[in-house]
């Protein structure tokens, strides 16, 4: 009987290599922000079912340019900064923006998502440079 038992995991290990290199190992998650020239940020905001963002404040500074990237990791949401006339959605899930005053500047949720809609808020705060 154990012999068996290891005649199945070796085959199952077996099987497993075969595909790794088959098929490789995933990629590396890339640091987009890496190569960014100087003066510019990348800004992530995802949204999620749980009625948050990925952070509860997102900082800049003046005379930056943030690269905004939206995403949804669950439900369906955007994003509304109203003082700055920024809107992001899925279907407008990028967007560049330079900081010219600081403040602070709040992130709602645009699209009804549900009953914690209305505290799904985050923050932006841009600094003096």
């Amino acid at each position: 009987m154990h012999k068996w038992i290891m005649f199945t995991l070796v085959s199952i290990a077996s099987i497993m290599a075969v595909c790794l290199v088959a098929f490789g190992l995933p990629d590396k998650p890339v640091d987009e922000s890496a190569s960014l020239p100087e003066g510019t940020i990348m800004m992530n905001i995802v949204a999620s079912n749980d009625f948050t963002f990925n952070q509860e404040e997102f900082t800049a500074k003046v005379g930056e340019t943030a690269i905004m990237k939206f995403s949804n990791k669950s439900g369906i949401h955007g994003i509304d900064i109203a003082d700055l006339g920024i809107s992001m959605n899925k279907d407008n899930a990028q967007t560049e923006y330079t900081f010219t005053e600081p403040g602070e500047y709040e992130i709602i949720c645009n699209i009804p998502c549900g009953p914690g809609h209305a505290t799904m808020k985050a923050k932006l705060v841009v600094t003096a440079a």
